[in-house]
């Protein structure tokens, strides 16, 4: 019973993929290489789900493309620029760093930066104001003391 148990919860836990038998190539390397570039495509309908994942009939369309371009010989980077340029960058898990995604990949590291910054100049404020308090002249400090007694 519990060899049966482990067994459905390891088939559970692996992903569930919606690849049909018919598409499947008969070469195993062109397989492969479908399955990873299937990997970084947005399903156009799903949107969460890459392709190899998606039930949704342009998802095996997009499968069935991938696998025709492989074989009439197109390498990786074709097949997914050939797919990005029918369908937008949209459907890229992995848009390009270039032109306006340029932005996009930069706005973080900038934010960052920026926000680092902005907390340095927080924290040197914070000891200089400390500095500031702990450096009274004698006068100033009796008058703080002769405050600090009064009722």
């Amino acid at each position: 019973m519990g060899a049966a148990l482990s067994l459905l919860v390891a088939l559970a836990a692996t992903p569930v993929l919606s690849v049909q038998p018919d598409e499947i190539l008969p070469d195993a390397a062109l397989e492969s290489r479908a399955r990873d570039i299937s990997q970084k495509l947005r399903c156009p309908v799903c949107q969460g789900e890459n392709i190899d994942e998606s039930n949704a009939p342009i998802s095996r369309d997009l499968r069935l493309y991938v696998r025709e371009r492989l074989v009439a010989g197109d390498s990786d980077a074709e097949v997914i620029d050939n797919v990005a340029d029918r369908f937008g960058e949209f459907v890229l898990f992995e848009p390009r760093a270039a032109g306006a995604n340029l932005i996009l990949w930069l706005a973080a590291p900038l934010m960052g930066l920026v926000a680092a910054l902005t907390a340095a100049g927080f924290l040197r404020g914070r000891s200089r104001a400390q500095e500031s308090v702990a450096a009274l002249e004698p006068e100033e400090q009796r008058r703080l003391d002769e405050i600090m007694r009064r009722p």
